[in-house]
């Protein structure tokens, strides 16, 4: 194989080499025709026309495309650039020489460097211009070295703080940019975060300014050292691990919310920023709450939670969910949702504590001057306060002890609604005879049980839902309604106390028809199906689905060993969905619709197939495309270029269509035959600004599901699924391990063996099956 120049492509008068040498020196051999022919053009506009051997390292072409256009400068001078500006690497060589890439002889990312680091240091009238060629180029790792090593961080940071406008733009663009390497900006100092913030809090600052200042913000606060590769080693640790001296994770949560402190109303103007016309704006204001929610301290944890719940983010994120151009957003949303989840089980599990916590004696406080009561005692002298609203004793630990302050928050929300309908319900179940009585309190603990076995918050992070829920984000308004239906079964049934548990089955099944398909139903049919509902519909309804259901399925410890049946099942899944990523699969190549291609110009591509493969450290996703399907050996060796995880930020789902004129054998049946017409079973992979990673068409809904949750469940930011495949699945093996465990309790402690013994065949045919009847103990 060996390296040519065409001597009649020349554009120039001077001298031409007819041959580049191969590396020993020797001619091209015949076969050198099998070779593409790439173009090359020079920096004084020379431009010809070179076979280039792909087994050569970029710096042995360089160097022969030197010698023979009798470039006088040294070879470490130059390098290759495609047309996009893309450097020409080892890594990437092979694939631009088959695609026959109009390569530029350019600069080597060391002159670049240093020139790039003397402009910004003259202040130079080109100061745009010299920042849009840094946030270009400072995303390879060759010209990021040669620049950090010139003290070019200094210099960008120095720009950052003296400008404004369109120039501050680009430069905290290139910031951002740099901070996609996991190296080189290990140093930024209190004084340059709290500029970002102050960048970001001022209402007059420009969106293009806002965007890569707010992703600056979200990329510090997850830089954090338990985020570091290897920290989870010591996560058991209550200390977090120290980071070693030069890497970036030494950051997060605390380091940047104290310098948003300083900054009066930044979290406002950042949820005010959710409403933004620009999509791009929302999109990075919702990444940066939900790293926020993500890598909050145990500190903070109740200053973040108490200040987004008086901002109310929840209204706001709804209100994204409810527009029509969201579609970018979807996957943001859906994280926001599982950090919901971790939020509201860490509240449902924080023990109530009267005694020691002012924020539950303030709560409780507000309860009972609400209800209008007064204490009294009980004939044994004892103080007789918190049973009048309906608890069993007066120990608020105990009675709180399954729900936690989400319960006393709901409790409180309840009577905030409206605190004269409560004190009237209190003074009507005291006026009845005490076996009457609405155990009011002891009803809406249960209610927040209910709601939280509707909504899965069984564990931290753990979320299925491949759908917007805007009802579970108003979860005190839900309780409210749903506790005023408990209220209004007990004194339509007439109930008694020994009649609690069936009015909590009647709720349950309520619940689950009201709050049925919530990301389309209307909000005034839920108030409906609560306070309008009659009494007999619900009972009828109950005693029907009894009949389909064993009474044992709906006692509380069943319910909470289901719960925990549902987080292993979900674990399972994650290790099963990212373990074929590990092993790879095949998938179409497709065009993602949104792009702006003109429809004439669209051409099925010549290699239609890409074989993907998850990195062992879960950091690259390895790839090559092919004209046809081939075996793939085990590693990366086959698969030459390759993906990074950080800069996905939505694995978007039926978005892309198979190219024109691709046989119908090679696509599945769910992909329509129109073009351009999305299939199903597509998805794309998104960076932050939109840009395309790639877009492939699974073979099947299986490889479609495992490898959408797949990635979205392995990425940083992300902690749900997208596939309802995925959810039937986890609550299959939830049913399938919970009727395992129940015969242990309904089977009179039978004894499952691990495995069957399969006896010899019998010896002849002599024999027949007994038409007698089974008897017990036979």
């Amino acid at each position: 194989m060996s390296s040519t120049i065409s001597e009649e492509s020349r554009r120039t008068a001077q001298p031409a080499a007819s041959t580049l040498p191969t590396t020993n020196g020797s001619t091209p051999a015949k076969s050198s025709g099998l070779i593409p022919t790439n173009t090359v053009t020079t920096k004084e506009g020379v431009t010809v026309k070179a076979r280039i051997d792909p087994t050569l390292a970029v710096d042995d072409v360089v160097r022969q495309l030197c010698i023979n256009l009798k470039i006088k400068d040294p070879p470490g001078m130059f390098a290759l650039r495609d047309d996009t500006d893309e450097l020409v690497t080892n890594d990437n060589l092979r694939k631009k020489i088959k695609s026959k890439a109009n390569l530029r002889l350019v600069n080597a990312p060391a002159i670049e460097a240093a020139d790039i680091v003397e402009r910004l240091q003259n202040k130079d009238a080109r100061m745009g211009l010299t920042l849009t060629s840094l946030r270009k180029f400072i995303r390879e790792e060759q010209f990021a070295k040669e620049y950090l090593d010139r003290d070019g961080l200094y210099e960008l940071i120095s720009v950052i703080n003296a400008s404004h406008g369109n120039v501050l733009a680009y430069a905290l663009t290139a910031m951002q940019n740099l901070m996609d390497l996991d190296y080189g900006w290990s140093n930024l100092g209190n004084d340059f975060i709290l500029k970002v913030v102050q960048i970001l809090s001022s209402e007059n600052s420009l969106i293009n300014v806002c965007r890569p200042a707010t992703a600056i913000l979200k990329k510090l606060v997850e830089a954090d050292p338990m985020s570091a590769p290897g920290s989870h080693q010591a996560s058991s640790s209550k200390a977090p691990p120290t980071p070693p001296a030069g890497s970036v994770y030494r950051y997060g949560f605390e380091v940047v919310f104290d310098q948003m402190k300083k900054e009066e109303g930044l979290l406002e103007t950042v949820v005010n920023r959710l409403g933004s016309a620009d999509t791009t704006m929302a999109l990075y204001s919702m990444m940066l709450i939900n790293s926020l929610m993500a890598h909050v301290t145990e500190s903070r944890w109740e200053e973040l939670t108490s200040a987004l719940q008086q901002l109310n983010v929840h209204k706001a994120v709804i209100r994204l969910m409810q527009s029509h151009t969201i579609e970018d957003l979807t996957s943001c949303i859906l994280d926001y949702q599982a950090n919901v989840v971790r939020m509201t089980f860490r509240k449902k599990t924080t023990v109530v504590e009267p005694e020691i916590e002012p924020a539950h004696v303030t709560a409780l406080k507000y309860i009972w001057t609400y209800s209008k009561l007064r204490d009294e005692l009980d004939e044994d002298g004892n103080t007789r306060k918190w049973r009048k609203l309906g608890f069993d004793t007066e120990n608020l630990t105990q009675e709180f002890a399954a729900v936690g302050a989400l319960g006393l928050d709901c409790l409180q929300n309840f009577v905030a609604k409206d605190p004269d309908f409560f004190a009237k319900v209190v003074q009507e179940q005291l006026s009845r005879p005490e076996e009457r009585r609405c155990p009011i309190a002891k009803a809406s603990n249960e209610v927040v049980d209910l709601l939280s076995e509707h909504w899965t918050i069984f564990a931290p992070g753990f979320q299925t839902s491949d759908t917007f829920r805007p009802y579970f984000l108003n979860f005190y308004k839900v309780h409210a309604l749903a506790t005023q239906f408990f209220l209004r079964m007990w004194n339509e049934s007439g109930a008694a106390r020994g009649d609690f548990s069936q009015v909590v089955a009647l709720t349950r099944s309520q619940i689950a028809v009201a709050l049925r398909r919530e990301n389309v139903r209307p909000w005034h049919e839920v108030e409906f199906d609560f306070l309008e509902c009659e009494y007999r519909a619900v009972r009828d309804r109950q005693m029907q689905e009894l009949e389909q259901e064993d009474d044992i399925m709906s006692r509380v410890a069943i319910r909470n060993l289901r719960g925990q049946l549902l987080k292993e099942s979900f674990d399972f899944v994650r290790q099963q969905r990212i373990h074929c990523l590990l092993q790879g699969a095949w998938f179409l190549n497709a065009i993602q619709i949104s792009s702006n291609y003109p429809r004439e110009t669209i051409r099925r591509p010549s290699r239609p197939w890409r074989f993907m493969r998850l990195d062992i450290g879960q950091k690259w996703l390895h790839y090559c495309d092919s004209p046809s399907k081939f075996i793939v050996r085990d590693g990366i060796e086959d698969l030459p270029e390759r993906i990074d995880i950080s800069t996905i930020n939505e694995v978007a789902t039926g978005t892309c269509a198979p190219f024109p004129h691709t046989p119908r054998d090679q696509v599945d049946s769910l992909t329509p035959n129109s073009p351009l017409h999305a299939s199903q079973l597509s998805f794309a992979l998104l960076t932050a600004s939109g840009a395309c990673l790639a877009a492939q068409i699974a073979p099947d809904s299986s490889r479609w599901a495992d490898w959408t949750d797949g990635l979205n469940l392995i990425r940083r930011a992300s902690g749900h699924v997208s596939s309802p495949e995925t959810d039937v699945f986890v609550q299959t093996l939830t049913e399938i391990g919970l009727k395992i465990r129940l015969l242990n309790v309904s089977g009179d402690m039978v004894n499952i063996p691990a495995g069957v013994s399969i006896p010899p065949p019998p010896p002849t045919t002599d024999f027949f099956f007994s038409d007698l009847p089974y008897e017990a103990g036979a």
